[in-house]
C-alpha cells in the first residue's frame, strides 16, 4: 500500500482541500497527557469563574424586594441551567485549544481562544456586580456586553470546530435572556 492512509484515499480532496499527510490528518493535535491537562485547565477556569459568582449570587433580602419581569424563572432554576451552561462553555474551549492545527486555523484558535476568554471574564464580573455590589446598571451593561462576545466566539470558534460552536448557542440565548431580565430590574425600579 503506498504511504497515504486509507482515510485519505477514501476523503481525498473532496472538498477543495489538497490531501493531507497521514500524521496531519490523523494524529491529535496533542498528546493525551497534555490534552488532559488542556481538559483541567479549561474546567477548573471556567468551574472557578462559576464559583466566584456563586459566592456572592445568593438571593438576599435585596433581590428579593426587586421588581423582576414575569419572565424572570424561580430561583431554583438557575443552579441547574448554568451547571450544564458552563460544563458547555469548558468543553466549547477546550474543543478549540485541542482541534488538529493548520497554518490556516492558528489565527481562528488564537481569536477564539481571546474571546472565550472575554466571554468568560464578562461572566464571572457579572455576579459580583449585580448581587455583590448592587449595581443592576453595571451588570446589564456586562451583560449586554457578554451577548455579543459570545457572539463573536461561536462566530470564530466555528472556523476551528463547529461543535464548539454548538455548544455556546444555549449558552448564547440563555444570556440574551439574562440580560433582558437584568434590564427589566433596572426598568422597573427606577435603578438608572
Amino acid at each position: 500500500m503506498n504511504p497515504i492512509g486509507q482515510e485519505e484515499l477514501n476523503g481525498g480532496d473532496l472538498h477543495g482541500e489538497a490531501l493531507r499527510t497521514p500524521s496531519e490528518s490523523t494524529s491529535p493535535a496533542r498528546g493525551v497527557g497534555t490534552r488532559l491537562l488542556g481538559a483541567l485547565a479549561f474546567g477548573a477556569l471556567t468551574f472557578g469563574s462559576a464559583a466566584l459568582g456563586n459566592s456572592v449570587s445568593r438571593p438576599n433580602l435585596w433581590y428579593r424586594r426587586l421588581r423582576k419581569s414575569k419572565a424572570n424563572p424561580p430561583s431554583w432554576v438557575f443552579g441547574p441551567v448554568w451547571s450544564v451552561l458552563y460544563t458547555a462553555i469548558a468543553a466549547s474551549g477546550y474543543r478549540v485549544w485541542a482541534a488538529p492545527s493548520s497554518p490556516a486555523s492558528s489565527a481562528d484558535r488564537a481569536r477564539a481562544l481571546r474571546l472565550w476568554t472575554l466571554q468568560l471574564g464578562l461572566n464571572a464580573s457579572w455576579s459580583p456586580l449585580f448581587f455583590g455590589r448592587r449595581q443592576p446598571v453595571a451588570s446589564a451593561a456586562v451583560a449586554l456586553a457578554l451577548v455579543p462576545a459570545i457572539a463573536a466566539y461561536a462566530v470564530t470558534a466555528r472556523k476551528v470546530d463547529r461543535t464548539a460552536a454548538a455548544l455556546m448557542l444555549p449558552y448564547l440565548g440563555w444570556s440574551a435572556f439574562a440580560a433582558y431580565l437584568n434590564a427589566e430590574i433596572v426598568r422597573k425600579n427606577a435603578l438608572a
